[in-house]
């Protein structure tokens, strides 16, 4: 399966699974009275309104190349990202607020019912396969987007659990329980819309990427045999995507055509790492003096080489 097919699957896939759980749970809800289990229809409803926005974003990010934009439309994904990180904020935002008003007045409805328990055992399980999915696809693909769904629903796994305290604690004549678990788990949600947020702003603006993919973008060039060295290694993020540029030193005595065959194929050759999208290669020749030291360049090199390539 390619990219664009993994990742607009993964958007319907999760957008029928929220749509099946709000109804599941509204059912349950309505039978029931209970806090908890209406608390985990809101969150599936809302999660299913805006899951039809990222699908939409999840297919403009995997359109083709076009005039407008020659290099696809891969740096929406971000942004779409940081759609999921305001889904995610309001969904934290929504538990405190109910948490803390129904602790404040007194009202909370519970339930014991075994309906209660089996649509938030089962929310749990669903939620967990779509976590996994969602996170194989995302890193398969290498997609901000499908990543930051990922965690959404993490999330959810925690308010299902949150929302089975509260009805275990009905039974056993604790109420408190349901507004105090859901509570806690509004902080960890917030914090989780945190970190998409910060992640997804180091997309936009061009945060270099790890050290050993840097290490790695260097040995590249190096394992070419006409390649006596590199300087000004530039590389970072556009959008999801990283572009790299560099200039590799060669002998003087290079014509035109095997000066050019050199920059092509250590072009290649970076390109080839999964993550890296342009590379731009400028070829300097000895005699013109522009070889010099560059000791992040050595350092990423002998780093690399010490811990092995794996290409």
């Amino acid at each position: 399966m390619d990219r664009s097919t993994a990742v607009r699957t993964a958007g319907v896939v999760v957008l029928a699974a929220n749509l099946l759980l709000a109804v599941a749970k509204g059912l349950v809800w309505l039978q029931t009275g209970s806090l908890a289990v209406g608390s985990e229809a809101v969150n599936s409803l809302s999660d299913a309104v805006y899951s039809v926005v990222v699908l939409a974003g999840l297919y403009l990010t995997t359109r083709p190349p076009d005039f407008d934009h020659p290099h696809g439309h891969e740096r929406i994904e971000p942004f779409v990202s940081l759609l999921v990180a305001l889904g995610v904020f309001a969904a934290g935002g929504l538990i405190l607020w109910r948490s803390a008003t129904s602790l404040i007045s007194g009202d909370i409805s519970t339930t014991m019912s075994p309906l209660a328990v089996g649509v938030l055992v089962g929310t749990g399980a669903i939620k967990y396969g779509l976590f996994q999915y969602c996170l194989r696809i995302g890193n398969d693909a290498n997609s901000p987007a499908v990543e930051a769904i990922a965690l959404d629903n993490r999330n959810d796994i925690l308010t299902a659990g949150a929302a089975l305290i509260g009805v275990l604690g009905a039974r056993i004549g604790i109420p408190e329980l349901d507004p105090l678990a859901a509570g806690v788990v509004s902080f960890g949600i917030l914090y989780t819309g945190w970190e998409i947020v910060e992640s997804n702003v180091d997309y936009l603006v061009g945060r270099a990427p790890s050290e050993d993919l840097r290490a790695k973008i260097v040995q590249r060039a190096l394992s070419h045999p006409e390649v006596e060295g590199v300087h000004d290694v530039v590389a970072h993020y556009v959008g999801p995507e990283i572009d790299v540029s560099m200039h590799v030193e060669v002998e003087g005595d290079r014509t035109l055509i095997e000066a050019h065959n050199i920059e092509t194929e250590v072009m290649e050759s970076v390109r080839a790492i999964p993550e890296v999208d342009d590379v731009f290669v400028h070829v300097d020749p000895k005699e013109l003096g522009e070889w010099k030291a560059d000791d992040e360049a050595d350092r990423l090199a002998e780093t690399h080489t010490r811990d092995g390539d794996d290409n």
